[in-house]
């Protein structure tokens, strides 16, 4: 029997997640919204491309959370994207409401499901969701690590025009300005950026990476990048379910880890069937650990605005 992999909001990066689990045919799959006619007709359209990318997965689309019960992982993008007008203090409010009302049917349906939140600000709603749904800090983690990976990656490739491929990039800290990319130990075929580049190119890369979602925004216009988001939501919701055992860059509650408490913070993890199997404690320069406690702070300076704490 395959494992059950829930997507709650069906929106862009919720539709971009159902459809690339779909494609690699790993798992059943439900899409859930509150907005009826749009999980039940997306994941119709997702389920008759199987004729045509040939995959037999067929995307339930559901407004009933009675149709996720026993979902092995539960990857959680609904929420609200921050507006003209709306502080920081006030998105935070606002989808950690959403939050509250989607991981307490996600409990009661899926007790021992393992959850992956997309939901922004990612490390903010993360640490919610731990601390909403009760469950060990292994099977609630956050997605935005590896799509800031993803976006160092496509840099460095696109500077040295090299393969994606021969790529490797460290990324950790938060999922914002106080991302902490660490450039000594990016690599192009094992060797670090830093031996490839000039100190400007490499800054240039830092500064792009940190940067890489304001960017799309502001050439969209209108909405936020989904195809990275949805597709990193899917590459870990699959490590997980299939237990690959594969180390991916994760927003995962810190336990001293890095000289860190009490928050979730983006660092390498180890995922597999339990979730987070392990955190891998790299080793960093004093620089570098300033800057992921410097992230720690500022995110922890946001935990009053969430009600319930």
């Amino acid at each position: 029997m395959k494992p059950k992999i829930t997507v709650v909001g069906a929106g862009n990066v919720g539709a971009q997640c159902a459809f690339r689990l779909a494609q690699r045919d790993i798992a059943s799959v439900v899409l859930l919204d509150v907005i009826e006619g749009v999980p039940q007709g997306k994941a119709l359209d997702m389920s008759q491309a199987g004729a045509i990318d040939n995959f037999e997965a067929r995307v339930a689309g559901t407004n009933d959370y009675g149709d996720t019960h026993g979902s092995d992982v539960v990857v959680i993008t609904a929420g609200l994207a921050r507006k003209p007008g709306m502080s920081r203090d006030d998105l935070i409010s606002k989808n950690a409401e959403i939050m509250k009302g989607v991981v307490t049917n996600v409990v009661k349906h899926s007790p021992k499901a393992i959850l992956l939140i997309v939901t922004n600000p990612l490390d903010v709603m993360t640490y919610y969701a731990l601390r909403i749904s009760n469950f060990p800090p292994n099977r609630v983690l956050g997605m935005a690590p590896l799509l800031d990976t993803a976006r160092m990656q496509y840099f460095i490739a696109k500077t040295l025009n090299v393969s994606i491929k021969d790529v490797y990039a460290e990324v950790m800290g938060s999922h914002g300005d106080l991302m902490v990319p660490v450039p000594r130990l990016s690599t192009v075929k094992g060797k670090p950026i830093t031996e490839l580049m000039s100190p400007e190119q490499v800054k240039s890369i830092v500064d792009k990476t940190t940067n890489g979602g304001a960017e799309i925004v502001a050439l969209l216009k209108t909405g936020s990048a989904y195809y990275a988001p949805g597709s990193a939501a899917a590459r870990m919701a699959e490590a997980i379910v299939m237990d690959k055992k594969v180390v991916i860059n994760s927003c995962c509650y810190l336990d001293g880890q890095f000289g860190i408490k009490d928050v979730c913070l983006g660092v390498p993890v180890r995922l597999g069937k339990n979730g987070i199997e392990e955190i891998v404690e790299i080793d960093l320069s004093a620089e570098e650990k300033t800057a992921l406690q410097n992230a720690a702070q500022a995110v922890k300076k946001l935990f009053p605005v969430l009600p319930d704490l």
